[in-house]
């Protein structure tokens, strides 16, 4: 199997408006229509680091222009002007569009170092904010018919956890919506899992959740760390094709994929032992922000080609495309 990356990375960088000057990474990617729509998420500093989310649209899924010159998303559209709205992905399910999101009340401070995670610092935020010890992350679904207005729907995980990498299927099963979570403090032996992994829950109304169930726990050294799911997962002959993130001991991001049930998605029917991707090119590995990191966002399926979308060191966006049953068989056969 051979995963090519396209050659204008990164596709997608920082600049043109104020609150993307410093960052865009980590996207939502959806077709509609023949067209790509792209929902970037984007910050105009890293002190403080403020997250917001942006569309963009394209004909061929390379070339991008933005839809609005403002964000559209903010994180004081939740009622937290000083925090981050971060990590979007998106589906159509039944005519409408579902936008999860990872949203932290507060938002942190950071200075690079250029060899790991950078240093976090707590802005004095002005005003008398009185939210300001909260920088958990806590996710939600939000809703829309045009792709532009989106209202909010429900929070997904609790307030006191952080759980972030909340992730829709692109269907309902069984009658059900199903959703991918990465509770960061399920683990321990009453979670049956020492590090932090993917789990899936139920829903008949996107408000009232199931209690999650333990998916898949990091198993290969380059996952060590934690693992989390990346993109909504595709529906394929073989299974839901579900691409994953794992993280290793010296912090390095890779993307790896696996097979989940399609009745039973709870059911993993593959899981290749190598990872997918790694970062390799310079701008996968250099940064403002966390080095050597490769983050899929978006996967979208067109003619037989899957579309990878991906985070480059939390600093722009890449591209990167293989034959979808290539990916597949590669999955089948590392399993």
């Amino acid at each position: 199997m051979k995963i090519t990356r396209c050659k204008e990375n990164p596709i997608v960088r920082p600049g043109i408006f104020d609150w993307r000057k410093a960052t865009v990474f980590n996207p939502a990617v959806i077709l509609e229509k023949g067209r790509f729509y792209m929902y970037e998420r984007a910050a105009g500093s890293l002190m403080p680091f403020h997250c917001y989310i942006g569309l963009l649209e394209s004909d061929d899924g390379i070339h991008f222009t933005h839809v609005t010159d403002e964000p559209i998303i903010t994180p004081g559209t939740f009622g937290f002007p000083y925090g981050s709205v971060q990590d979007p992905r998106i589906v159509k399910i039944e005519g409408r569009f579902y936008l999860t999101y990872a949203l932290r009340p507060s938002s942190y401070g950071y200075y690079p170092t250029g060899v790991g995670k950078p240093i976090e610092v707590s802005p004095e935020y002005p005003d008398g904010w009185s939210r300001k010890e909260s920088f958990m992350t806590r996710s939600g679904i939000m809703v829309s018919d045009d792709m532009i207005h989106f209202e909010q729907v429900a929070y997904t995980t609790p307030f006191e956890i952080n759980d972030r990498d909340n992730i829709l299927f692109p269907e309902k099963i069984n009658g059900k919506f199903a959703l991918l979570r990465r509770p960061e403090e399920y683990t321990g032996e009453e979670f049956g899992t020492e590090k932090a992994g993917m789990w899936i829950c139920y829903s008949d109304n996107l408000v009232d959740w199931s209690e999650p169930k333990l998916l898949a726990v990091p198993e290969q050294s380059w996952e060590s760390q934690k693992i989390g799911g990346s993109a909504p997962p595709i529906r394929t002959d073989k299974g839901w094709l579900t691409l994953y993130h794992g993280v290793d001991d010296h912090n390095v991001y890779r993307a790896g994929a696996m097979l989940l049930d399609i009745e039973n998605p709870g059911k993993i029917i593959a899981r290749a032992k190598s990872f997918i991707m790694e970062p390799e090119e310079y701008y996968e590995k250099f940064g403002l922000y966390i080095p050597d990191v490769i983050f899929p966002t978006a996967a979208v399926e067109k003619e037989g080609i899957l579309h990878i979308y991906y985070g480059c060191t939390d600093t722009a966006i890449s591209l990167a495309t293989v034959p979808t049953e290539e990916l597949i068989d590669f999955v089948m056969e590392q399993r």
